[in-house]
């Protein structure tokens, strides 16, 4: 049995502390047991992240994790880390996560081996759970089955759960993977008492709209109660998607070019093209002339097309195919061009193509806030437009109003982009905390269930 906390204070570590998400629901949580929360060791190794800290909870200087003995961190009782995604991005060689050397999880590992603390909570992005399926039958990838699997070798009863911040009062959509463990319980990530918000409850009142060609064209073209809901995208169709030739963003267009352009846009899409040009299919390939005219007419095509061009509408390109290069450890797959291959018409859909993405519903969530994308959200201010203020974005985190943020915009941007949600760090620590401190009383904390797709090995 975990021996229980005597005195009022529990120690804990924050690693990859970025903006102190963490540590704020962890203290949050603490306070709910009447015990201190005490940082004894914070590792962060970004400028920005390292001022907004420092001014915020306390002075910490750059720590590089990979390069602190872990022997030399002071004893603690809970490790909190949200720590990096990279190298569990869908690109890559997609081999397995045959072991954890060479990644950041590595040094979670090493530290809990060193110290075994009495719990851990870890965050990282959905997409851990399915990354590097052996098989669609799976129930998870192998990344997280070894992850799961180190922390068990450990010594730790380890549960793990997707959870959303928008069942936890706050007014965005943020589905984040929490890993929980100690050494003598299970931690229950169910049943949480669910908190709904809105975004209207979120923003400010009466602040300044703002002026851009893209705003005064979308303000000509809709009605300001058309636009709650809507994405400004030229990738996809759909009643809730405004595309850059609906505002004639690009330069004007005309209806015969509105059709093409929309007619073009559903039928890139369709796997046959793939089949008939002998390429593995890609979302959105570029189509010849005599592709295009099995699907529309019109005397004009060719100029129409050559003007779409010009305007920025659409790019006249080879098709990429999926192709293999490197050798050994190093061969991956890419897109590239197939010169060999006739060029074709494609629209022109980046991601970051315009500088509105969304204008929000204030009756709903936002979607999950990237850095990419962050300062991209637009909502409705009386008769304009206008961003999201740095106050309405520490909101949709969970942070407080009071705290300081000396930090230029782009810069707190970039920082929310990556932070953890405080309000669910608050909930899931608060069962840790008091299966550590009281395991007697809070019995409802721990998990008894047995779940499949845990310690699965590939």
């Amino acid at each position: 049995m975990l021996p229980c906390v005597k005195s009022k204070q529990i120690k804990y570590i924050d690693l990859f502390a970025g903006m102190g998400g963490f540590r704020r629901g962890f203290e949050l949580a603490a306070e709910k047991f009447g015990v201190e929360a005490k940082c004894v060791f914070t590792s962060e190794i970004k400028g920005s992240a390292l001022k907004f800290y420092s001014e915020n909870f306390e002075n910490v200087e750059e720590i590089d994790i990979t390069k602190i003995d872990a022997i030399s961190i002071p004893n603690f009782d809970v490790l909190l880390a949200g720590f990096p995604c990279q190298a569990f991005s869908s690109a890559g060689k997609r081999e397995g996560f045959l072991d954890t050397r060479g990644t950041l999880f590595f040094d979670i590992e090493r530290i809990l081996k060193e110290h075994r603390p009495k719990g851990f909570i870890l965050e990282n992005v959905e997409g851990l759970v399915n990354h590097d399926k052996g098989s669609e039958r799976s129930p998870i990838g192998r990344t997280l089955t070894t992850i799961l699997s180190s922390l068990e070798v450990l010594g730790y009863k380890t549960s793990w759960k997707v959870l959303d911040s928008s069942d936890f009062g706050l007014a965005q959509q943020r589905k984040r993977i929490f890993i929980v463990g100690t050494l003598d319980f299970k931690v229950s990530l169910d049943k949480f008492d669910k908190v709904k918000v809105t975004l209207d409850e979120v923003l400010e009142k009466n602040l300044p709209t703002e002026s851009s060609k893209t705003i005064e064209l979308l303000l000509k073209k809709f009605d300001l109660s058309d636009l709650p809901g809507k994405s400004l995208k030229d990738k996809r169709g759909g009643i809730n998607n405004i595309h850059s030739w609906d505002i004639d963003l690009k330069g004007r267009t005309t209806s015969a070019q509105r059709e093409l352009l929309n007619e073009l846009l559903k039928a890139r899409r369709n796997k046959k093209w793939g089949v008939k040009k002998g390429i593995t299919w890609m979302d959105g390939m570029p189509l010849t002339i005599r592709e295009i005219k099995t699907f529309y007419y019109h005397p004009k095509l060719n100029e129409n097309l050559q003007d779409l061009v010009d305007k920025g509408y659409l790019v006249f390109e080879h098709p990429k195919d999926l192709v293999e290069v490197g050798v050994g450890k190093a061969r991956k797959l890419v897109r590239e061009k197939r010169e060999d291959l006739p060029k074709g018409y494609n629209i022109v859909a980046g991601k970051l193509s315009f500088e509105i993405s969304k204008i929000l519903d204030p009756r709903g969530v936002t979607p999950t806030l990237v850095a990419t994308d962050l300062d991209r959200m637009m909502v409705i201010e009386k008769k304009g437009l206008r961003r999201l203020s740095i106050v309405e974005m520490m909101r949709l985190f969970g942070f407080a109003d009071s705290m300081t943020v000396s930090l230029k915009r782009n810069e707190i941007v970039d920082l929310l982009g990556n932070s953890v949600p405080v309000n669910i760090v608050e909930c899931v620590a608060e069962r840790l905390i008091g299966l550590i401190l009281e395991p007697d009383k809070h019995k409802k904390f721990v998990d008894t269930s047995v779940k499949l797709d845990q310690g699965v090995l590939f």
